[in-house]
């Protein structure tokens, strides 16, 4: 039986815990109320379910895309594959340069499509759940545009790795 250690400080417990379960990348954008791209890129997205289609995310509500998710109706959700390493880096940095390069367009909402992905769901925003110093945004899919399949990018131990082969 492999051997568990215990730790008493929730936070830590927590921290430890989510950095040993890999999870999958992907980028969230909308538009700001004045029509500038927003995004940032999100590893808490998960289905809720098929009938009806919905997706969830979480987001801190200090980032500098809160202010604009909060007030967006639309927003686009965009899974990575490995080959979309440096777009997962960049929309995680420096929120001024994460639309510099021309590798996006506004779709008939405005809403920034990233191009390269693996796919993108266009989500309407059905609730948003205010929870301390973040929030969970609850989605309705729209539509959705799948592209080619590759290896996936996930996050763990703090970082972005990738597998060879599925078990």
């Amino acid at each position: 039986m492999n051997e568990l250690t215990p730790l008493d400080n929730p936070v830590e417990a927590l921290k430890a815990s989510f950095r040993l379960h890999a999870s999958g990348v992907a980028i969230v954008t909308c538009s700001s109320p004045d029509g500038k791209p927003v995004g940032f890129t999100a590893t808490s997205v998960t289905s809720l379910g098929a009938t009806p289609p919905l997706v969830s995310f979480n987001v801190a509500r200090g980032s500098s895309s809160w202010p604009s998710l909060e007030k967006a109706e639309f927003v686009a959700l965009h899974t990575l594959g490995v080959s979309n390493l440096e777009l997962a880096n960049r929309m995680a940095a420096d929120h001024t340069k994460r639309f510099e390069p021309n590798d996006w367009h506004k779709d008939a909402r405005g809403i920034p499509l990233l191009h390269g992905v693996t796919s993108v769901l266009i989500l309407k925003i059905r609730q948003i759940v205010e929870v301390e110093s973040n929030a969970v945004v609850i989605c309705d899919v729209v539509e959705g545009f799948v592209g080619a399949e590759q290896a996936p990018l996930l996050y763990h131990q703090r970082s972005y790795v990738t597998v060879d082969k599925l078990a």
